[in-house]
C-alpha cells in the first residue's frame, strides 16, 4: 500500500511501507517572489513532518521550486537526514542553487530512468511543454511511485503526449492514483493583452490524458495558489477552471474514472483492493481556511490602474530620476543597437512608454515610421501600435538589476499591447501571424529575460535565507 498527503500546492508526502518521499516542498507564504500565498491557506506543523529518505524536485518553477523552504530544509537534520537522497533534473541552474544552499546526494535524473529506493520504485516521467520562451526551456519530469503493488503517478505540471501515456502503460500496465494536472495557467495573458479565456485545447489534452490512461482514481493536481489579497484583482484573469469544474468535466467526459476533490491534510490509502481518501486525516498538516472562492475567473471586472509600490515619498522621487536619466540618456542609444531596429522601422512602429508613479503618469513616446534616425519625445504623437505601461518602481528596479521579468509581469505593474500593421501608398499589410518577435518590446529586448536574469532572481533569494533560522 502507498499512503500520500497533500501539504499544499504541488507538496505530497508519499510512503510507502519501508519509504518516505517529499515532491516539490513550498511550505512558506508568500511564495514566488512574494507574489502568491497558497490557496486553501493550511497549518504545517513542520515538527511533526517525518524524515525523509527522498526529496524529489520536478522542476525549476518557484511554485515547485521554493529557496526559502530548501534552505529550511537543509538545516533540519530531523527531517533531511544525512541518507536523504534529493532527486533533481538535469538543470544546471537548478543544480547550482542547490549546490549553493549545500545539499548532498543529489541525484540527477532522466526520462523514464528508473531508481530502486529500498521498496519503491521512482520513474521520472517527461514533459512536452518546453516550447514557448528561453525562461521555459528547461526539464520538467513527472513522477511515477511504485511499491510492486501499486503505482501512483503526479503528473505535477508536465504536459505529455500519447508516446509518454503509452510507455507509462507499457511500465505498469496501468495507473491506480493519478494527480492529474486541472487548470491551465494564463497568468501572463493579462499583462501580454492575449486571450482571456479557458484555453480549450489545453484543457481537452488534461481531460484526454485521464481517459487515455484511465486510472482507478484521479485527483487534482498543483495550481494550489492565488494571489497575495493587495494582487486580488489579478485571480480574475489567472485561473480559468477550478477543481470542481475540472471534476465535473471529467465525469462528463469519462464517467468510468473514480474522481475527488483532494485538499491539503487529505490522505489517500491506495491499495490493491481498495482506495481511499480520508479528509484531513494528516498528523501534520490541515486545511486552515478554504479561501478558493478568491480564486474566481471575472476578466471583465474591475481592474485598478498601474501604480508605483513605493510609498515612500521621498524614495519615490530618487526612483523617478533614475527612471527619467534612463529614458532620456540611455534608452535611445540601446534601441539604436538593438537587433530589432530593422522590425520596427520597416513596420513603422509608433511606440509610446507610460511610466506611472504615485499619482499619475508620464509618457515618452518613438516614431520609428521617421526617414530619420530615431528619436525620444515627451508626451504622445498621436498614434501608438506597440505599447509598454509600467510602475516607476518596477522600472527602476529593472534598470538597477534588483528584479526580474518573472516579477514584473505578473505582479500587475506592467502592461502592454500591440497592433502592429504596415501602410503603404494604396497597401495596408500585417506582420506574419507565426513571427511575434515584430512586437517585441523595447524594454524586454533592453532588459532580456534570460539565464543571467533568473539566475539572479534565485540568489537573490539564496542570500536571503540560506542559514537562517525559521
Amino acid at each position: 500500500m502507498i499512503r500520500t498527503t497533500l501539504i499544499g500546492h504541488a507538496c505530497l508526502y508519499i510512503q510507502s511501507k519501508e519509504t518516505n518521499i517529499l515532491t516539490d516542498p513550498v511550505w512558506f507564504d508568500y511564495l514566488w517572489e512574494e507574489i502568491n500565498v497558497l490557496c486553501p491557506s493550511i497549518v504545517l506543523e513542520k515538527d511533526k513532518v517525518p524524515p525523509i529518505d527522498v526529496l524529489n524536485i520536478s522542476h525549476r518553477h518557484q511554485d515547485h521550486f521554493d529557496v526559502r523552504t530548501l534552505a529550511y530544509l537543509v538545516r533540519n537534520e530531523k527531517i533531511l537526514t544525512p541518507d536523504t537522497i534529493v532527486l533533481a533534473p538535469k538543470d544546471d541552474l537548478l543544480l547550482s542553487i542547490l549546490d549553493e544552499l549545500e545539499f548532498k546526494n543529489v541525484k540527477v535524473v532522466s526520462d523514464f530512468e528508473s531508481i530502486k529506493i529500498k521498496d519503491v520504485t521512482l520513474t521520472p516521467t517527461p514533459s512536452r511543454n518546453q516550447i514557448s520562451t528561453a525562461e521555459d526551456e528547461f526539464p520538467e519530469h513527472g513522477l511515477l511511485v511504485n511499491d510492486g503493488e501499486v503505482t501512483l503517478w503526479n503528473q505535477v505540471d508536465s504536459q505529455v503526449n500519447p508516446d509518454i501515456i503509452q510507455r507509462i502503460m507499457e511500465l505498469y500496465g496501468h495507473i491506480d492514483f493519478c494527480h492529474s494536472r486541472f487548470v491551465p495557467l494564463i497568468e501572463g495573458n493579462f499583462s501580454y493583452n492575449k486571450p482571456l479565456a479557458l484555453p480549450f485545447e489545453e484543457y481537452c489534452t488534461y481531460l484526454n490524458v485521464v481517459r487515455a490512461l484511465s486510472p482507478r482514481m484521479v485527483v487534482p493536481g498543483s495550481a494550489a495558489f492565488r494571489y497575495r489579497d493587495e494582487l486580488n484583482f489579478l485571480n480574475q484573469y489567472s485561473f480559468p477552471t477550478t477543481q470542481e469544474q475540472f471534476l465535473r468535466d471529467l465525469a462528463a467526459f469519462c464517467p468510468e474514472v473514480s474522481s475527488s476533490t483532494y485538499n491539503p491534510g487529505d490522505v489517500a490509502y491506495i491499495a490493491t483492493n481498495e482506495i481511499q481518501i480520508k479528509k484531513q486525516n494528516s498528523d501534520f498538516v490541515r486545511v486552515l481556511e478554504d479561501d478558493s472562492h478568491k480564486v474566481f475567473f471575472k476578466p471583465g471586472a474591475e481592474v485598478p490602474p498601474i501604480k508605483s509600490q513605493t510609498l515612500d515619498s521621498d524614495q519615490h522621487e530618487k526612483e523617478m530620476r533614475v527612471v527619467e536619466d534612463f529614458i532620456e540618456n540611455n534608452l535611445l542609444e540601446r534601441i539604436l543597437k538593438s537587433e530589432l531596429l530593422g522590425g520596427w522601422r520597416h513596420w513603422q512602429i509608433a511606440y509610446q512608454l507610460e511610466v506611472f508613479g504615485q499619482q499619475g503618469s508620464q509618457v515618452w513616446a518613438i516614431d520609428f515610421a521617421d526617414l530619420g534616425e530615431p528619436k525620444i519625445q515627451k508626451g504622445d504623437i498621436g498614434k501608438i501600435n506597440l505599447y509598454e505601461g509600467i510602475s516607476s518602481s518596477e522600472l527602476c528596479a529593472l534598470i538597477q538589476g534588483n528584479t526580474s521579468w518573472d516579477y514584473v509581469t505578473l505582479c500587475g505593474n506592467y502592461r502592454t499591447f500591440n497592433n502592429i500593421y504596415r501602410i503603404s501608398e494604396g497597401g495596408f499589410e500585417l506582420p506574419p501571424e507565426d513571427k511575434s518577435n515584430y512586437a517585441l518590446e523595447p524594454l524586454m529586448d533592453i532588459f532580456p529575460w534570460d539565464k543571467d536574469m533568473d539566475k539572479r532572481k534565485f540568489m537573490r533569494d539564496v542570500h536571503r535565507w540560506k542559514g537562517k533560522s525559521f
